[in-house]
C-alpha cells in the first residue's frame, strides 16, 4: 500500500473512532441494586452521572474499578450528552450526583437551583489544533479563519471568548465561528470544512495519533482553571451527606489511581471511548489505543481538592459569564461550595 493510500485509510479509521465517541450509549451502565457490602451492611443506591469525555474518568474510573463498592455504595452509571442535561436531571432528582462542568452550577444557582460543588475533579484541557501544514502557528492567526468549538455559553466557549482570544487580541468576531460537538468539531477539521478545532481530550489525543493534527495552544499550560467539578443538591446534602462522601472517598481514590498508574486506568475505562485495541496512525501502521487512552490521561491534571486559588478563578469564571451575557446577575461562588469532606480529609 502506498503512503497515500495509508494516510487516507488512516484518516477513515480515525473519523470513525471520532464519530464512536458521538455515540450517547457506551459501557455498562448499571448495577444491581441492594446489594451488601463484605461487612454484610446493605450499600446505598446512588445514582451518578457522568459526560463520556476524559474529564471525567474519575467518575468512570471509580465505577470500572469497583471503588464505589469498596466504599459501599451501589453505583448506577448514567450518561448524558451535556452538562445541562445532566444538572437537569440532578435538579430533578434523577440523578444524585455528578462531575461536571462548573458554569453548570453557577448558570442553575443564579436560576435558584439548590446545587452545590462538594469536590474538585479535573482543570480545564482545551486546546486549539490545526492540520499539519497549516500556516496557522498561534492564536492570533485565527483571524478570518473557520474556528469549530461548542455550542455558545458553554465553558468551551465562555474560556474561549473570555481568555484564548481575548489574550490574542481577537474576539469571536474575528473569526468564522462553527458551534458543533467536539466529534464534529475532529471530523471538520480532518476534511479541511474548517480551520481549526478548539476541542478537550481525548479528542486531541485521537486526533494528533490517527489524523496527524497539530497543538497550538492548550490553556492549562497558560491559565489552569478548575474546569469540572463534583456537583450534588442542598437536597442531598442535608439527606444524604454520608453517601456523598462516600462518592467523593471513592472518587479520590481513582484520582489517585488515574495519577499512579495511568496505564491501568486507561485499560479499565478504554471501553467508554475505542472499541478496539488498536488504532491506524496516520503514518502507516497501527498504534495500541490504550496507549493513546493513557496519553490523554496524562495530558489532564485531576485533582479531589478545591484550593483557594481554584475558588479565585471560578469567581473570575463567574464574572466572564455575566460579562459574555451568559447570566443575568453576579453569582458569588463561595456560596456554591461546600468543602466539608475536604476539610474532614486534611485533618
Amino acid at each position: 500500500m502506498n503512503t497515500r493510500a495509508r494516510s487516507l485509510k488512516g484518516l477513515m479509521i480515525g473519523l470513525l473512532l471520532i464519530a464512536m465517541l458521538t455515540v450517547t450509549a457506551c459501557g455498562n451502565d448499571s448495577s444491581e441494586g441492594g446489594s451488601a457490602g463484605k461487612s454484610g451492611e446493605a450499600k446505598k443506591d446512588f445514582v451518578v452521572g457522568y459526560l463520556n469525555v476524559m474529564d471525567d474518568a474519575q467518575a468512570m474510573l471509580a465505577y470500572e474499578a469497583k471503588l464505589y463498592e469498596k466504599h459501599g455504595l451501589n453505583v448506577k452509571m448514567q450518561q448524558f450528552k451535556s452538562g445541562t442535561d445532566l444538572i437537569k436531571a440532578m435538579v430533578g432528582k434523577q440523578v444524585d450526583a455528578g462531575v461536571l462542568g462548573f458554569t453548570n452550577a453557577v448558570s442553575w444557582a443564579s436560576k435558584g437551583a439548590g446545587v452545590k460543588v462538594v469536590g474538585g475533579a479535573q482543570l480545564g484541557f482545551h486546546s486549539v489544533l490545526v492540520k499539519d501544514g497549516s500556516d496557522i502557528a498561534k492564536v492570533e492567526d485565527l483571524k478570518g479563519k473557520k474556528l469549530a468549538s461548542q455550542g455558545q455559553g458553554s465553558t468551551a466557549d465562555i474560556v474561549l471568548n473570555g481568555v484564548v482570544l481575548k489574550e490574542a487580541g481577537l474576539t469571536s468576531k474575528d473569526v468564522q465561528m462553527v458551534y458543533v460537538d467536539p466529534g464534529q468539531a475532529i471530523q471538520s477539521l480532518a476534511s479541511g470544512a474548517v480551520d481549526a478545532a478548539f476541542v478537550f481530550e481525548p479528542y486531541d489525543s485521537i486526533a494528533t495519533h490517527t489524523l496527524g493534527a497539530k497543538q497550538i495552544y492548550e490553556i492549562g499550560k497558560v491559565w489552569p482553571f478548575p474546569c469540572m467539578v463534583v456537583i450534588t443538591t442542598d437536597e442531598n446534602l442535608q439527606k444524604n451527606r454520608d453517601a456523598v462522601n462516600k462518592l467523593l472517598d471513592a472518587q479520590k481514590e481513582a484520582i489517585e489511581m488515574l495519577q499512579k498508574d495511568p496505564k491501568k486506568s486507561a485499560g479499565l475505562i478504554m471501553k467508554h471511548f475505542v472499541d478496539s485495541d488498536t488504532m491506524h496512525s496516520h503514518h502507516g501502521g497501527t498504534v495500541e489505543s490504550v496507549d493513546v487512552i493513557k496519553q490523554a490521561i496524562e495530558t489532564q491534571v485531576f485533582n479531589w481538592d478545591i484550593t483557594p486559588d481554584q475558588v479565585t478563578r471560578m469567581q473570575e469564571i463567574s464574572d466572564m459569564m455575566k460579562e459574555q451575557g451568559v447570566l443575568d446577575k453576579d453569582v458569588k461562588v463561595e456560596g456554591l461550595i461546600d468543602l466539608s469532606w475536604q476539610e474532614q480529609q486534611k485533618k
